[in-house]
């Protein structure tokens, strides 16, 4: 499993896990652009450019 597989499944778990006024949360600032956990689930699923960006910095900052 490459490393972005690997950061896909550790977001995925822990959003599974999450309780739903959470997802509303801001998890993640790209581009100077706030995401929550929803938008970045669905960029994440869609496997776009921003999702990937998204998983990154969550990596960096420590989330996953």
């Amino acid at each position: 499993m490459g490393e972005l597989e690997e950061l896909k499944a550790r977001f995925f778990k822990a959003y599974a896990n999450l309780p739903e006024p959470e997802r509303e949360q801001v998890v993640a600032i790209v581009d100077e652009k706030q995401y929550s956990w929803d938008r970045a689930n669905a960029e994440i699923s869609d496997d776009t450019e921003l999702g990937i960006k998204i998983l990154k910095k969550m990596k960096e900052l420590g989330i996953l």
